[in-house]
């Protein structure tokens, strides 16, 4: 990337797009992201190891169990929406490379929306579930399974907040190397919700409804 640009070139024009050298800026700044990725991984890899452990029924302590907390009817709609949402920002995406500023905006917005209907769905089922009196601090399973939800759902707030703050930076800088790398890095970080989503989907809502 030229130094005469310092960067600001509207991605269109950018060399980046019609250079490998951009292209390599890129990829390492993105490289690092990566590594955090990988540090979260492992975090969650954790909290599910301690799920596994936690989730037997003596765990319970005599109070709700999984059969009583976990309602994959509610959590398939939470899976839609999040999915939904990861769609959205795939078509932000697609503009992104077309270079279209509105578009990006327009999928990032959808995405962001899309995304505080999952959380609002989170919220009313955990609200629902401290209504009956399952909380995290009444058994040794509970505090697994909130650690977990709560943790997921941390994740997902502040992926929002990452949209709103990339669609300031759009609107006002324009898609210049910044911003893209940090919609690259986005991009990655909404994706890897989905991909723990599925395995909490699976393990802390499908499994714990059959066990």
């Amino acid at each position: 990337m030229s130094t005469a640009t310092s960067g600001m070139l509207d991605a269109r024009k950018s060399p980046m797009w019609s250079s490998g050298h951009g292209h390599d800026a890129i990829s390492t700044r993105t490289l690092g992201f990566w590594l955090y990725m990988l540090s979260d991984a492992m975090m969650f890899t954790a909290l599910f190891a301690a799920y596994t452990v936690l989730g037997h029924e003596v765990n319970a302590a005599g109070g709700p169990w999984a059969t009583t907390v976990a309602h994959p009817g509610v959590a398939f709609k939470e899976t839609v929406w999040l999915f939904s949402s990861v769609l959205a920002y795939g078509f932000a995406m697609i503009a992104l490379k077309k270079g279209h500023r509105g578009g990006v905006m327009l999928g990032i917005t959808a995405a962001l929306l899309i995304a505080l209907g999952f959380l609002s769905v989170d919220i009313h089922e955990i609200l629902h579930l401290f209504r009956m009196g399952a909380t995290p601090q009444r058994s040794g399973y509970l505090s697994a399974f909130f650690t977990l939800v709560f943790y997921h759902g941390l994740h997902v707030v502040a992926g929002i907040a990452w949209m709103l703050v990339m669609l300031i930076q759009v609107a006002f800088t324009g898609l210049t190397e910044k911003v893209v790398y940090r919609l690259l890095n986005l991009r990655l970080f909404w994706h890897f919700q989905a991909v723990m989503w599925v395995f909490m989907f699976t393990f802390l809502y499908l499994r714990g409804a059959i066990v």
